[in-house]
């Protein structure tokens, strides 16, 4: 698997912030309530990071040497996949918490104040989740191998 590049995680965010705008606009001009996040988003994408970043942990120590405890591979590979799904769903939200951010600024009325840093709030913690995310496949990568340049292996027919 390769690593999450900066392309998609910025191509989200851009489909996030058009998604999050249009959705206030739309719902402001059909007379709806405009979308905030709630109280908890916040501190749930921040525990998420926290667990993301908690589960890579011990597959790094024992990459590193510092635990003799076999990896399971399978574990590895979940983890591995929980870090960039957190990675790509964190970078959605952080586009769609400033989209939602842009459309309440860009108003003759301001919403409530509460209303605008609950969607800061949401904005950080989806990017904190991304973080984590990037931060935890960074903890799951193997070290090189000796062999993995040699001569005759596949990358070279």
């Amino acid at each position: 698997m390769n690593r999450t590049h900066a392309t998609p995680l910025i191509g989200l965010a851009a489909l996030g912030f058009v998604g999050g705008f249009l959705l206030e606009y739309g719902l402001e001009a059909y007379g709806r309530p405009l979308l905030v996040p709630p109280l908890t988003m916040p501190f749930t994408l921040l525990v998420v990071a926290a667990i993301v970043v908690g589960v890579a942990i011990p597959i790094r120590r024992a990459v590193t040497g510092k635990r003799n405890a076999r990896i399971d591979p399978f574990r590895a590979t979940r983890i591995v996949v929980l870090a960039k799904a957190s990675s790509l769903v964190g970078a959605l939200l952080t586009g769609a918490s400033l989209g939602a951010v842009m459309y309440f600024t860009t108003r003759p009325v301001l919403p409530a104040i509460g209303s605008m840093w609950l969607a800061i709030a949401s904005c950080v913690g989806a990017a904190v989740l991304t973080t984590a995310g990037l931060i935890a496949e960074h903890l799951c990568t193997l070290p090189k191998d000796e062999d993995d340049d040699a001569p005759g292996s596949p990358r070279d027919s």
